[in-house]
């Protein structure tokens, strides 16, 4: 079902009725942040090749290689700042209707929103960690002045951000909290994910076999649209978001 501003009540009733809401977002909620998305005209996989630059086996081959695209991305996101999206999620969070935010973003925006209880599939750029003794700290823009590669004090080895890289599992920790949001949850928020990377992609589905509302958030259709969408809202969730908010 899609539709227009009279409808935004309905939504606003939903989310006070049904008050168990879920947010499963990608990489769309962050390009008004100034990220852009992985796929498209200003993605980083334009630029570089995933195969060569974002496969595990890529990192422990020629970590000095990989660290020329970790510096690009790094560089974006230590200049990105959360979006009336994200900014909007966590006053959901606040207002007590947001129990938990899903992402698939590595970007940490969610939280420096002021969201609490956020399930980080892909992990965190803004962390780095040694993949040998899995000593973590902050990744800071000091750290990418460091060449070839930052490398772990304890064991000398070449420090990497705290993502899931192609070929790497999800962290089971994440999985298991993102699988019982998604049992739990009476709405499910999608947005800004174009529903195409798995497992990832399987978590909306399984909410929807529990029996949660769908409502997907996005500036095009996507595979969700035609299979479990209960309500599709077309645009940015920067524009969308905020004027649910007023309502409630």
């Amino acid at each position: 079902m899609e539709f227009g501003m009279e409808e935004y009540k309905k939504i606003a009733d939903m989310i006070k009725e049904k008050n168990y809401i879920v947010a499963f977002t990608g990489a769309g909620i962050s390009v008004d942040a100034g990220v852009p998305a992985f796929r498209g005209g200003q993605g980083l996989w334009e630029k570089y090749d995933p195969m060569e630059y974002a496969q595990i086996s890529a990192f422990m081959r020629h970590p000095e290689k990989v660290w020329v695209m970790l510096r690009d991305m790094a560089s974006v996101l230590f200049a990105s700042a959360p979006s009336p999206a994200h900014n909007a999620l966590a006053s959901l969070e606040k207002l007590g209707y947001l129990k938990a935010v899903i992402t698939q973003n590595v970007d940490g925006l969610h939280q420096e929103a002021g969201n609490t209880n956020v399930i980080e599939y892909h992990g965190n750029h803004r962390w780095l960690v040694c993949m040998d003794c899995q000593k973590r700290l902050p990744f800071t823009p000091e750290s990418t002045a460091v060449h070839p590669y930052p490398r772990c004090e304890k064991c000398g080895k070449a420090l990497k951000p705290d993502v899931v890289f192609f070929g790497e599992g999800i962290p089971p920790a994440e999985r298991m909290r993102a699988n019982n949001e998604a049992d739990r949850c009476k709405v499910m928020f999608i947005i800004g994910t174009s529903g195409v990377v798995y497992p990832a992609a399987d978590i909306p589905y399984q909410a929807k076999s529990r029996g949660a509302v769908i409502i997907e958030i996005n500036v095009e259709r996507t595979p969700f649209t035609s299979s479990i969408t209960d309500y599709f809202l077309k645009g940015t969730a920067s524009d969308i978001l905020p004027r649910v908010l007023q309502l409630l």
